[in-house]
């Protein structure tokens, strides 16, 4: 279904029972709800689990560019949450996708119980205007996009997979993915996370060559509820690449720590 936003539709699925505890999935940059596909597919026996795809990936509709902020994506989470009457949640959030999760966490804590973190980037290390990875968007974009594809995805026999995510980041458009490399540029969370109250569940592949192991214990230890688990010979999208053990690691820390 779409949920319409100040600015946007977002495109959202819902699976699962029809009540109980919500597993809401965020994707990251330009990678939509088709990342939390497989383990939200597993987890639906158990769990309410909705996936949409925020402003600038996938089937969402955006009506400008200049609507793809840092505060519309946290408000189209909360704006999710409300079209399914869901008061509490579980976050769930990948790659670039953990600093709009964290935000809401840190902002409503009511509002969410336990947090998911999977190969999240936090902090964004380089600036505007130093930034090659950017630098690249804009010079060679179909380049640069396929290189961000290889570097994502290094686990070996993966080429079926790494079509797959071609096809998923093919879905946006050159200048939605500008405008969403510049939110996470100019968005840091490290200040906010010593007050995200949340257990956290840090997953991180240990080859991941988009953001580090490093900064993966950073954020765990910074968290003042948190744990990492790392996710051994695994790249950046272990939710397309080894799913059953992200929904594995997620039903087992919930089920510990009460959701």
């Amino acid at each position: 279904m779409f949920i319409e936003v100040s600015g946007a539709k977002l495109f959202v699925l819902r699976s699962g029972p029809a009540s109980g505890t919500a597993i809401i999935a965020i994707g990251g940059w330009i990678g939509s709800s088709e990342l939390w596909q497989e383990p939200l597919a597993d987890l639906s026996d158990s769990y309410v689990t909705i996936a949409y795809d925020h402003r600038g990936s996938g089937l969402t509709i955006c009506d400008s560019m200049d609507g793809i902020t840092f505060e519309s994506l946290v408000a189209d989470a909360l704006a999710v949450l409300e079209a399914y009457g869901i008061t509490r949640c579980v976050l769930a959030a990948e790659s670039a996708g953990a600093q709009t999760a964290l935000a809401v966490a840190e902002r409503f804590p009511d509002k969410v119980s336990h947090l998911v973190i999977v190969d999240g980037m936090y902090s964004p290390g380089v600036a505007v205007d130093t930034d090659p990875f950017l630098q690249g968007l804009r010079a060679a974009y179909p380049a640069t996009i396929e290189r961000f594809v290889q570097l994502c995805i290094p686990e070996p026999d993966s080429e079926h997979l790494k079509a797959w995510g071609r096809k998923i980041v093919a879905r946006a458009e050159e200048s939605a993915a500008i405008a969403l490399r510049i939110v996470s540029l100019t968005t840091d969370l490290t200040p906010a996370l010593k007050r995200i109250p949340q257990p956290v569940l840090v997953l991180h592949g240990d080859k991941d060559k988009i953001v580090s192991l490093e900064a993966a214990r950073a954020l765990a230890a910074t968290l003042p509820d948190a744990e990492l688990k790392i996710l051994a010979g695994c790249g950046h999208v272990p939710t397309l690449t080894r799913p059953k053990e992200v929904a594995d690691a997620m039903r087992a820390f919930l089920q510990r720590r009460g959701a």
